[in-house]
């Protein structure tokens, strides 16, 4: 009996010793598209994968790209596009797309029709808050080229994420760049009439670009490709009992954001599952993979606004050499 019960001791150590540590550097705070994440922990799916993942908050779209190619996360998730210009300005930085997430990317321009904001030319002559680091103002400038916008009659005003809803709220700014479903439903909660409110999806207005997808350290992934295949196969898992049931992951999430409002946080989820993860092409073609075509056309329209050093190289940014063939499958 006490062999036995030593015996299996030991194989639970060597089973938890087993566990491979994997810090996973999140593009925001813990808000509700990060609950699918935490599905994948408290679900068991990265522990099933044999690793012990870890989740941390980011303060925008571009945060997660120089802590992956650096080395300090193996994982993370970052705008693709703002990963195309880094890695063009930086070659050979170790690090690279390899799971497309947002297949139609919630880069948006927020703005209030009482203010005059209706359409993307009503924004000439208007107040633009944008944040530095905001994944959506980093591709304001080929929304602003697809609708012929003149910048120059746009006062662009550098905001906080902090005070980005407030100033719109306050009337300070008569729109904002951000993701669709996170300045939408905040400025919402702080008190503008939904009727008020206009949501410019750039996805709708011509720009062809891909969102935020998992981006892996690649000298790390060479090394441990089975530890990034089965982290890619938990990620998909806990996406699925997301859309699944949106309402049994939220309190998987509000345990780490105690202070969120979780029916907000739950409407948020909807939204990113609903406009920018399980779209009609990934359910016709699978999760995580992208449209080689799409892709030429996104460096395309990239290069439309931005000089390349070197000439756009679709390979260089994105892999699907961890995937399964045809992608993961997702509930409808």
């Amino acid at each position: 009996m006490f062999y036995r019960m030593f015996t299996a001791a030991l194989l639970l150590a060597s089973t938890a010793h087993a566990q491979t540590d994997l810090p996973f550097a999140l593009d925001w705070k813990f808000e509700g598209p990060a609950a699918p994440y935490f599905a994948a922990i408290d679900n068991g799916h990265f522990e099933a994968a044999g690793l012990n993942v870890t989740l941390e908050a980011g303060n925008g779209s571009l945060e997660a790209i120089p802590k992956v190619a650096t080395g300090a996360f193996p994982v993370g998730f970052a705008d693709i596009n703002s990963l195309i210009k880094f890695l063009d300005q930086n070659p050979g930085a170790p690090v690279i797309a390899a799971m497309m997430v947002y297949d139609k990317p919630p880069f948006a321009v927020i703005g209030r029709t009482s203010l005059g904001i209706s359409d993307p030319k009503s924004l000439e002559g208007k107040v633009l808050g944008a944040p530095p680091p905001d994944g959506a103002w980093a591709q304001f400038p080929i929304f602003a080229a697809e609708n012929d916008l003149d910048m120059a009659a746009i006062t662009v005003e550098p905001v906080g994420f902090p005070t980005r809803e407030p100033m719109l709220a306050e009337g300070n700014v008569a729109a904002i760049t951000g993701f669709s479903f996170t300045s939408t439903l905040n400025a919402a909660r702080l008190g503008v009439p939904a009727d008020d409110l206009v949501t410019l999806l750039m996805a709708d207005y011509g720009v062809d670009l891909y969102g935020n997808a998992v981006i892996v350290n690649t000298d790390y992934a060479a090394e441990n490709p089975e530890v990034i295949e089965g982290f890619l196969a938990a990620v998909a898992a806990g996406w699925n009992d997301a859309i699944a049931d949106p309402a049994a992951v939220m309190p998987m999430l509000m345990e780490r954001n105690p202070a969120a409002d979780a029916a907000l946080e739950q409407e948020r989820l909807e939204l990113s599952i609903r406009d920018n993860v399980n779209t009609d092409w990934v359910q016709a073609n699978g999760f995580g993979g992208i449209d080689a075509d799409r892709m030429q056309s996104s460096l395309a329209q990239i290069a439309t606004t931005y000089e390349f050093a070197t000439p756009p190289d679709a390979a260089l940014y994105f892999t699907d050499a961890y995937l399964p063939e045809g992608g993961f499958k997702l509930t409808q």
